[in-house]
């Protein structure tokens, strides 16, 4: 269903030791190969093994913009079931802003608020109940709020596995379709 790539900054935009920028899709492997040079030469990431972490640096038009780990994790054992790929790079607002700028040049689009999740829960790696607790962890605000929503999601899944079986992708089918519905409706807008 989804074909395009996307890419996101994924740690909080402020001064910081490390920032980190997520992409994910079809072409999250040949966007990230054009624009990252291992220290000693050029290493194609794509040709890679899966979940292994490389040093480089990230170069636009052959000018060094930083220095890197890359993470590859290869679909379909990733969160949204696509290829992923996370680049670890230096904290700060222009850095990792030059980042995904060079990124989103090179055939990347900028995922939308959420979107990670809603392509894990679309290709089946969660369900609804475990796509609606992982979007209030994330916006819990408060140690309260946190531990609600973990005991929440545990609480959902438990009842979930009782109700329709311990298969961890079985979909309540009324819930998926609406919840599909109001997600290609999103997307399409």
């Amino acid at each position: 269903m989804n074909s395009d790539t996307i890419a996101a900054i994924a740690t909080a935009m402020s001064p910081s030791g490390i920032g980190i920028i997520r992409i994910s899709g079809e072409d999250a492997l040949p966007v990230i190969d054009r624009i990252y040079r291992s220290k000693y030469g050029h290493k194609k990431l794509s040709l890679c093994e899966s979940h292994t972490i490389h040093y480089g640096y990230i170069k636009n038009n052959n000018e060094k913009i930083d220095e890197v780990l890359v993470s590859v994790m290869k679909a379909p054992k990733t969160f949204t079931k696509e290829d992923i790929v996370e680049i670890n790079c230096h904290g700060g607002i222009a850095t990792t802003n030059k980042v995904l700028e060079i990124l989103l040049n090179n055939g990347a689009r900028l995922a939308e608020p959420g979107e990670f999740t809603k392509r894990a829960f679309l290709n089946g790696r969660i369900d609804l109940l475990e796509a609606e607790a992982t979007m209030d962890l994330i916006s819990s605000k408060s140690d309260k709020k946190y531990r609600g929503s973990l005991r929440d999601e545990r609480h959902n899944r438990n009842r979930y596995r009782r109700r329709h079986g311990k298969r961890k992708n079985h979909h309540h089918t009324q819930d998926n379709a609406a919840f599909r519905r109001r997600c290609e409706r999103r997307v399409s807008r």
